[in-house]
């Protein structure tokens, strides 16, 4: 039962007032039962997260940076703390550095409805959370890839076939 959940899943929650039971509908059990199922799969490591993709670019942001800083390893927890509590900070996380060609090892995600007020808000955060004295760098997108949930597929093996 919970594999057909997640496949109902695949294509997001249902745009309505009350999306688990319109789900617990579809499967034939309460919108209880659904919620619970949900809690259970992501207590046992079937579902790590559960969010949202917004689609910024039909919001009028279209203008999307993702600013990187080679920060001291010590420091880039607390950092990244810092940055994540931007309200325009939509996305922010630590990554491996990729010596010798990539220092950079904390990632920032911008969007803005103008380019200048992108790099306004990481000037803030440049000043705010003291960043300005790190290595950094903004990286404009220029090009648009399509957004989608992640797929589960049942009775695969481990090499996928």
């Amino acid at each position: 039962m919970d594999h057909q959940l997640l496949a109902r899943l695949a294509d997001g929650l249902p745009l309505v007032a009350r999306p688990y039971e319109e789900l617990g509908e579809k499967l034939n059990i309460s919108e209880g039962e659904v919620i619970e199922r949900l809690g259970n799969l992501r207590e046992m490591g079937v579902i790590r997260r559960f969010g949202l993709i917004v689609r910024h670019h039909e919001l009028g942001y279209r203008h999307n940076a993702m600013a990187v800083w080679d920060c001291p390893d010590d420091q880039v927890d607390g950092l990244g703390a810092k940055l994540a509590a931007f309200p325009f900070v939509t996305l922010c996380y630590r990554r491996r550095r990729q010596l010798p060609q990539w220092p950079y090892n904390l990632f920032a995600m911008v969007h803005g409805k103008a380019r200048g007020e992108v790099l306004d808000q990481i000037g803030q955060i440049n000043e705010q959370a003291r960043l300005s004295d790190l290595p950094h760098k903004v990286l404009f997108s220029n090009k648009r890839y399509k957004q989608s949930a992640a797929r589960f597929q049942s009775g695969l093996d481990r090499t996928g076939s």
